[in-house]
């Protein structure tokens, strides 16, 4: 069980709920990093006196290390620094909630340094997937799914007896603001709409995901390498209401789920102090309040970035971190008002169907398919 915590992205939206939570446990937060929200990491720092603290931009660590030079937090500034306070810190446990592929390298750094880690950074494993699994077997350490999705996954499979008892994953999505849309019905719709999103509040750039649905695709590749099953053992299922998070069938066709409220520090939660659990630090669930459950197959003509995402796993190697590098960028783009909302589609498409086939990878390899992915999306 965690007693201190580093948190990667702590002024992202899982990172301000993993401090909630730390405040609730009372664990000891020895180490923050941002990229650049120098205010925000400045009043953390001040609240919960880490050792260390790091952000990303160098511009921004060098205003941070002058604004908290009264305190006694050592400020570090890159890639480096964020990878330095994953790896050297005191924590026991690193709770990583950094967006995009930035996360890869200080998961890496956190697992070699044996560190136990509390994953929120879906991008790790869709980039890295084989990579990273054969370093936490090598290295012997724990990795515990935050997504609530994965978290719920992970707890419906407590008590599996064997391997073969598990018929398929149900992995739930919300549907996000254009369930029940056609493709044509897309063509116009703004980054406005595509943030409005019904039950979770997360940042931007997952929150266009969810509208493009490339995120039920990204967690698809996430549950391959957690769960160890192949891309056709899990059924994406649209589920609206939020409350079940994910399911896993077993072969007597019993149905085990995990349900809850549409709140990220339950699984979080769940991450810090598995396999013990304490009390929550949000509302009961009341199902006479809920009322009903409804549950819908995806719309994957409307949605394409989810049958991208199955098509990239099956094919295998670098063919996911050529997918996720490319809707990083396009998803960018489309946030900046530079492409329309199917644009994202269509350019992570162009990725997947020119990238190199790269099976066996190191992490340069990844870092040159993400340069690959970035500039073939550019390039449109």
């Amino acid at each position: 069980m965690t007693k201190s915590l580093a948190i990667l992205g702590s002024t992202g939206s899982i990172g301000v709920q993993s401090l909630d939570v730390a405040r609730k446990c009372g664990y000891r937060v020895e180490a923050l990093t941002a990229n650049r929200d120098v205010d925000k990491i400045e009043a953390q720092i001040r609240e919960f006196k880490p050792a260390m603290a790091a952000l990303a931009d160098e511009t921004a660590a060098a205003e941070l290390k002058q604004r908290v030079a009264d305190t006694d937090t050592k400020v570090y500034a890159g890639k480096a620094g964020v990878c330095a306070c994953a790896a050297e810190s005191e924590a026991d446990t690193v709770l990583n909630s950094i967006v995009g592929i930035a996360g890869l390298e200080p998961t890496l750094a956190a697992l070699h340094a044996h560190k136990k880690l509390a994953l929120a950074n879906k991008e790790t494993l869709v980039a890295g997937g084989q990579l990273v699994m054969q370093t936490a077997k090598k290295e012997n350490v724990a990795i515990l799914p935050v997504d609530s999705e994965h978290s719920a996954i992970f707890q419906a499979l407590q008590g599996k007896p064997t391997n073969r008892a598990l018929k398929k994953i149900i992995l739930t999505a919300s549907g996000g603001p254009f369930f029940g849309r056609s493709k044509k019905e897309l063509e116009a719709v703004t980054v406005q709409d595509a943030l409005k999103h019904p039950n979770w509040d997360m940042g931007a750039k997952i929150t266009v995901d969810s509208a493009t649905m490339m995120n039920k695709g990204l967690e698809l590749i996430e549950a391959v390498w957690l769960f160890s099953v192949r891309p056709e053992d899990i059924e994406i299922v649209v589920h609206r209401e939020s409350i079940v998070h994910s399911a896993v069938e077993y072969d007597d066709n019993s149905v085990i789920a995990q349900l809850g409220l549409p709140d990220m520090r339950i699984p979080i939660q769940y991450a810090l102090t598995y396999p013990e659990r304490f009390e929550s630090p949000v509302g009961e669930l009341k199902l006479s309040e809920i009322g009903k459950l409804t549950f819908f197959e995806p719309d994957y003509e409307a949605f394409e970035c989810i049958n991208l995402c199955k098509e990239a796993i099956t094919k295998g190697g670098l063919y996911p971190a050529a997918v996720n590098s490319a809707n990083e960028e396009a998803n960018a783009l489309f946030r900046q008002g530079k492409i329309g909302f199917l644009d994202i589609p269509k350019r992570v498409a162009h990725v997947l169907h020119t990238a190199p086939n790269v099976q066996n990878y190191s992490l340069e390899d990844i870092l040159e398919m993400d340069r690959f992915a970035r500039k073939a999306v550019l390039s449109l």
